[in-house]
């Protein structure tokens, strides 16, 4: 497995690679929703590239950029355990080397609501360094997880508007046994918050189960201490966001159309 860290670096490596070449983004602070991604494209591509590249315009003045889970060893002992080729994990500067750039992807309608709504800017953000990573690293194929759903409809979207020759492939949300989906920042939950985040998935099953979303409300009424930010239906999906404690999680359940 080879890592790069420039451009140049990138450029000679991934001449080297066979097609299809499947590309997996992250952030880093892998855990095994991200191996799931990187298994999957491992079976259905002739080359795999891992990006790692925690994308300072995704974050709010607010949030939690600075203290964001950075894992690097860690990262690429899985990355090789998945069969990884090529790890690109360029410093901002790699990427933005104008810095913040002033022409940003719009999301459209879909993407200044929910997530967008609570976040403003974030999917300008998320679309703008997706949209670069793919010049960079030229793939065939890309993965994104079903858990950020609102993230990979965008991004089909932008790949569909922008002519990219890419085949976008979502894979379905991993779990924990208890129904809590993976996330890097389930880390920053305590033991009594890791307890309170099982609202989210059980809010989600509950909607889906009666067809209404005051169902799922009244998951989330029985645990005062996590703070709803929205629960909808949208896209063939339910889709919820809440605090737990200083953490936001999402989390999303897909049903069958009527």
């Amino acid at each position: 497995m080879k890592v790069a860290t420039t451009r140049e670096e990138l450029n000679a490596d991934r001449a080297g690679l066979a097609g299809p070449v499947a590309v997996v983004m992250t952030m880093g602070a892998l855990h095994a929703g991200h191996a799931a991604l990187l298994r999957r494209a491992r079976a259905e591509a002739g080359s795999l590239l891992l990006t790692i590249f925690v994308n300072p315009l995704q974050f709010g003045p607010a949030e939690d950029f600075d203290r964001y889970p950075r894992t690097m060893e860690a990262d690429l002992e899985l990355a090789r355990e998945c069969g990884v080729d090529l790890v690109f994990a360029p410093a901002r500067e790699v990427v933005y080397p104008h810095g913040e750039p002033d022409v940003r992807v719009a999301p459209g309608p879909f993407g200044e609501q929910l997530e967008g709504a609570s976040r403003p800017g974030f999917f300008h953000g998320v679309l703008t360094v997706v949209n670069k990573l793919f010049q960079l690293t030229r793939p065939d194929l890309a993965y994104f997880g079903e858990k950020d759903f609102q993230q990979l409809t965008l991004i089909r979207a932008m790949v569909r508007d922008f002519d990219l020759p890419i085949d976008v492939r979502g894979v379905p949300t991993v779990r924990e046994p208890d129904g809590l989906a993976l996330s890097s920042r389930n880390r920053y939950l305590s033991p009594a918050e890791r307890e309170q985040a099982l609202v989210l998935s059980r809010a989600l099953a509950a909607a889906a189960a009666a067809g209404d979303v005051e169902a799922g409300l009244a998951e989330y009424a029985k645990v005062p201490e996590v703070k709803l930010d929205y629960l909808v239906h949208a896209h063939d999906r339910y889709l919820t966001a809440a605090w737990v404690g200083g953490t936001r999680l999402i989390d999303n359940l897909g049903v069958d159309r009527p």
